[in-house]
């Protein structure tokens, strides 16, 4: 506990009243949550969105289009701090002066990956950094699937923006439609592997998001907008 307190680092349980409902009414929910910084942003609009590791021009231009008007309605961004679109959307969120959680891997005590050590920081100083792994696990790959739950449950709604075939962000998005929640996808080219994950989920029924108007068509009665 001394070390949990001497690195600012909470924890939530299951059992506790501020536990978020809506993860807690998700298949297999975390039995603790650790944490850093502003645990009311459980409480908010969120919105989950996630992306490829290997981001291209199209998918940061989306973001760059898509984000403003996030922020301006008060949606909170929820992304697991990859690399590529998950990066952005936290570095983005915050630029705009919006809102944004973290849901990592790892302890809240690791960095992964590395060269995302400033933001892991920062995101916990100043907005939301989530973890159900205590101080000193490492990242492991099995990790980053049951992390992706965590986010799909706690987002009202998951916006994927580029994804590959067979990709973590499908994981995300899977998850999120067997928890009843609403999934949106960005188009892209057929010709692109980038956008082949994200045309096979509209394809698939998810919601086609062209403008995020889209979107706040969709979550506007829960987002009283």
């Amino acid at each position: 506990m001394k070390k949990y307190q001497e690195a600012d680092i909470h924890f939530c349980t299951i059992v506790d009243e501020d536990y978020p409902l809506s993860l807690k009414e998700t298949y297999l929910p975390p039995a603790v949550l650790f944490y850093q910084g502003n645990w009311k942003l459980t409480k908010r609009r969120r919105l989950g969105i996630v992306g490829s590791r290997k981001s291209t021009e199209y998918g940061e231009r989306v973001l760059t289009k898509i984000m403003p008007p996030l922020v301006q309605r008060n949606v909170t961004t929820i992304s697991g701090l990859a690399a590529g679109i998950d990066q952005q959307v936290h570095s983005q969120t915050m630029r705009l002066g919006g809102d944004t959680i973290a849901v990592i891997g790892t302890g809240i005590d690791q960095h992964y990956p590395k060269n995302h050590i400033y933001l892991q920081q920062k995101i916990g100083r100043e907005q939301l950094l989530i973890s159900e792994y205590p101080l000193g696990v490492p990242p492991a790959k099995y990790h980053f699937p049951m992390r992706n739950r965590i986010i799909a449950g706690l987002s009202h709604g998951t916006l994927v923006i580029e994804a590959q075939e067979r990709s973590g962000s499908l994981i995300t998005a899977n998850l999120a439609l067997q928890e009843n929640r609403e999934v949106f996808a960005v188009p892209g080219s057929i010709l692109s592997s980038g956008s082949k994950g994200t045309n096979q989920l509209i394809q698939a029924g998810a919601k086609l998001v062209l403008d995020v108007e889209d979107i706040f068509d969709e979550l506007r009665e829960l987002w009283l907008l």
